[in-house]
């Protein structure tokens, strides 16, 4: 018995070793790995602005306009996506939705950040424009992200870049989806 407890004892040590030798362990650093699209819908764990605090955000309806009562796109439709944003710490969060960190990806690769034109920069639907991207503990903020694409552009990914640049996205469908369409085709006109 005394053998077998010295064996493995010895066989450990050499295993250890060896791991040191080659340099690989369970403390290097990880290869990002790559992130499946999630659904309109489904949240993301994100972190805020410089890496500090962490915001959740979840997007979950998307409307197409090519007219609101804040005017004609420049590209000819607008697509605007309804997120909610909701701060994780204890403390206060800034994300990085309005620092460019919001973007459309078409199937063509042509990708757009937020409020990509005047037409869309004006895009301010009642109820849907509520907070900003700066708020404190257990806040919770309803936005919108307006993007001026082209009709071919339907149906194509919502790209968020946190605080940290990790790159989270979802698919966004080809037409109005979500709970709250009437709602925002109401406030858009």
């Amino acid at each position: 018995m005394r053998n077998l407890v010295t064996a493995s004892a010895l066989a450990a040590a050499c295993c250890l070793s060896l791991t040191a030798c080659t340099g690989s362990d369970d403390r290097s650093t990880p290869q990002p790995s790559p992130r499946t699209a999630l659904k309109l819908g489904q949240s993301a764990d994100t972190a805020g602005v410089g890496g500090r605090g962490r915001a959740q955000i979840t997007p979950d309806t998307v409307v197409y306009a090519d007219g609101t009562s804040f005017g004609a796109p420049e590209h000819g439709l607008f697509a605007v996506v309804n997120y909610l944003s909701r701060n994780r710490t204890k403390s206060r969060v800034t994300t990085a939705a309005e620092q460019g960190g919001l973007r459309w990806k078409a199937a063509s690769g042509h990708t757009v950040t937020a409020r990509n034109s005047k037409a869309a920069k004006k895009v301010a639907p009642i109820g849907f424009s509520e907070g900003g991207p700066v708020f404190t503990r257990d806040e919770i903020h309803q936005d919108v992200a307006v993007f001026d694409i082209s009709a071919a552009e339907r149906g194509g990914t919502l790209i968020y870049v946190d605080g940290d640049g990790t790159v989270f996205r979802w698919k966004i469908p080809a037409s109005n989806s979500g709970h709250s369409v009437p709602a925002l085709k109401f406030a858009l006109n």
